[in-house]
């Protein structure tokens, strides 16, 4: 082999392996915008909640992190709270409202002792999330003129299957969720 010919075929092996490095750019890329993998589903039934008319949004279970939570008393549960992108921008901009088309999710767990943590601490101190309630998954959607009524939200509640809640259930969220109307009838604060 010449000069010559062994430098043409190291320049096609370098433009071959750069070529081979771009696609491999590409793909990992469109992986982590959710391109190359399905996206994490819930329960879904197709239904929409009484009054509201809301259904469960697709893909909220790829939603980021609002904050977590432990409900004590009747309810006992341990929540995680989602937002889709503009939920999530007013809440680190640290705006006073929500813009429409912000949604907020609630999902829910009955909170239990975890016997296998326990194990390694040696005492009962940990708690982890457990089967789904009744009142599994909510959600808040921001439309000013859609739901000017009830402080410009829409209300949803389904149950672990994707059922929504009846039309009394649905009644009891706007009452709710007035005592904090000065933060936009917001319960969660932004965990950063």
């Amino acid at each position: 082999m010449t000069k010559t010919t062994t430098r043409a075929v190291t320049c096609r092996a370098v433009a071959v392996y750069m070529a081979v490095a771009v696609c491999a750019c590409c793909i990992t890329r469109s992986d982590a915008q959710g391109g190359g993998e399905a996206p994490a589903r819930g329960p879904d039934s197709g239904k929409a909640v009484p009054i509201f008319g809301l259904k469960i949004p697709s893909g909220y279970r790829d939603w980021r992190l609002i904050s977590v939570a432990h409900e004590a008393g009747s309810l006992n549960d341990i929540r995680a709270i989602l937002g889709n992108d503009p939920a999530i921008r007013a809440y680190r901009e640290g705006k006073e409202s929500f813009p429409d088309g912000a949604i907020i999710v609630r999902l829910s767990w009955n909170y239990v002792p975890s016997e296998q943590n326990d194990k390694v601490f040696g005492r009962s101190q940990s708690f982890v999330a457990g089967s789904q309630p009744d009142w599994y998954l909510q959600f808040m959607v921001k439309d000013a003129k859609k739901f000017a009524a009830t402080g410009g939200w829409g209300y949803a509640q389904f149950d672990k299957d994707g059922n929504p809640a009846d039309e009394a259930k649905m009644q009891t969220c706007y009452p709710c969720h007035t005592p904090v109307k000065d933060h936009d009838f917001v319960f969660t604060h932004y965990a950063p």
